[in-house]
């Protein structure tokens, strides 16, 4: 006999909003009338929280003390009630347009969970191969040249710059052979540890510098020719999750300029050339280059996705607030940007002196371990020690969204990440660097 999921009240109200939200008359509806069948659907808990399924179908919490409505994962299990208020309480950012709500749900997971498929790896390595056969003179590398030796072709970084982009965190672990295809073009050893290679995620402007570059030299046909390798490129990685809404967005963007020769000619600035592929992405897919249009958006989403991977702890706001802690905050602007759960949580570890943890790490001498770092591997703080996964899926998943967490942050806010990763994502590594990964498994 089949399990039955039990009820609970978080789950209804979204599965009634989202049929509310794909009616054709909610189209119809005016803004006002929108925010006055929503209002009527708000849900309160024990607690006096009060809860919105809203925009970007996601939920959104209102902070009693400025009236704000932030992003953050519902508490689910809880008692809440539904109770009517008035509409004028919601902004029209919460408000659903309809074309949100289709958005790819995507994967939180690392790379440091399931490889990515042999066969992805295998397509991709015969791209590669191609690509790599290329006259850097036809394709010089006038992006990613911290990462390739400088007469790596442009069409080996496009490979490689389209991989990142898309990736939800690119965070992969020492058995990656995805990342191992690009050896013998790396002009130096990638970032990280011997566990996990913590590399950074580029800007679309990077991968529209490539093209541009050609097209300002009078070279249409290499442009078209690298702009095939990243929709080629993104082709390849729908079929993992932890890829797809990214690839569809890149596609979207990238496939015009190949149906459409010289519908980019005259874009010859990188920058110009990325807002016309940004305005081509369609509205379904706009959460998926956030981090373009609006990194302080992204931030949210983003925390948003690390409390919804903790749900297995007893406080996810708690648990994320450890994590969160690592983050590198002299403006102080960090608690502005939480709900008023994680905001108490984080000012708790603040009065304790434990934020900013990775911020604060100083690098020993060599062959002196930092006191504390066996190996040299930073230590988070105390409550993350506290963190336990369930399995390797669900700490794979921690470890991505609190990445791609650092990474929004570093967008947002300029501050950098350390190589070996955040303190306390590092000391989830250590819970699971011990146990393989070689057989592909699905992941969430």
């Amino acid at each position: 006999m089949t399990a039955v999921r039990p009820w609970d009240v978080f789950t209804s109200a979204e599965a009634e909003i989202r049929a509310m939200v794909a009616d054709p008359r909610w189209q119809a509806l005016s803004p006002p009338d929108r925010a006055h069948v929503l209002a009527a659907r708000i849900l309160v808990t024990p607690d006096g929280d009060r809860w919105l399924f809203g925009a970007h179908a996601r939920w959104h919490l209102h902070d009693p003390a400025d009236g704000r409505w932030l992003l953050a994962p519902p508490p689910r299990g809880t008692r809440a009630r539904q109770v009517g208020h008035p509409a004028a309480v919601l902004p029209d950012e919460v408000i659903p347009e309809g074309s949100d709500f289709h958005a790819e749900p995507g994967s939180t997971q690392a790379f440091i969970g399931p490889d990515v498929s042999e066969s992805l790896t295998e397509r991709v390595r015969v791209l590669l191969r191609a690509g790599g056969r290329r006259s850097e003179l036809d394709y010089p590398l006038t992006a990613f040249g911290e990462i390739f030796a400088s007469d790596v072709p442009s069409t080996v970084a496009a490979v490689w710059g389209t991989i990142m982009w898309c990736a939800y965190a690119p965070a992969f672990d020492g058995n990656e052979r995805l990342i191992t295809v690009f050896g013998e073009y790396l002009c130096r050893p990638l970032p990280g540890d011997e566990w996990v290679r913590w590399l950074p995620a580029p800007p679309l402007l990077d991968l529209t510098t490539l093209v541009a570059e050609r097209l300002r030299a009078g070279r249409p046909k290499a442009a078209l020719r690298l702009a095939a390798v990243m929709a080629d490129t993104a082709q390849i990685l729908l079929s993992d999750t932890r890829f797809r809404p990214r690839a569809l967005a890149l596609l979207t963007m990238v496939e015009p300029m190949l149906r459409h020769q010289g519908i980019d000619d005259a874009h010859v600035d990188e920058e110009i050339l990325r807002q016309a592929w940004l305005r081509r992405r369609p509205a379904r897919l706009a959460r998926a280059t956030l981090v373009e249009s609006d990194p302080a958006a992204h931030f949210s989403h983003s925390v948003y996705d690390l409390v919804d991977t903790l749900r297995f702890t007893p406080h996810p706001p708690a648990a994320a607030a450890a994590l969160l802690a690592d983050l590198s905050d002299s403006q102080g602007v960090l608690p502005g940007l939480l709900d008023h759960r994680l905001r108490m949580a984080y000012d708790e570890l603040a009065r304790a002196g434990i934020t900013g943890t990775s911020a604060r790490e100083q690098t020993e001498p060599d062959g002196f371990p930092v006191q504390g770092r066996p190996g040299g591997v930073s230590t988070a703080p105390a409550p993350v020690a506290e963190i336990a996964p369930p399995d390797r899926g669900s700490t794979a998943a921690v470890l991505g969204a609190a990445y791609a967490m650092g990474l929004a942050w570093s967008r947002l806010t300029g501050a950098k990440l350390p190589e070996r990763g955040l303190a306390g994502q590092a000391a989830l590594v250590r819970k699971i660097i011990h146990q393989r990964d070689d057989r592909h498994t699905g992941h969430t």
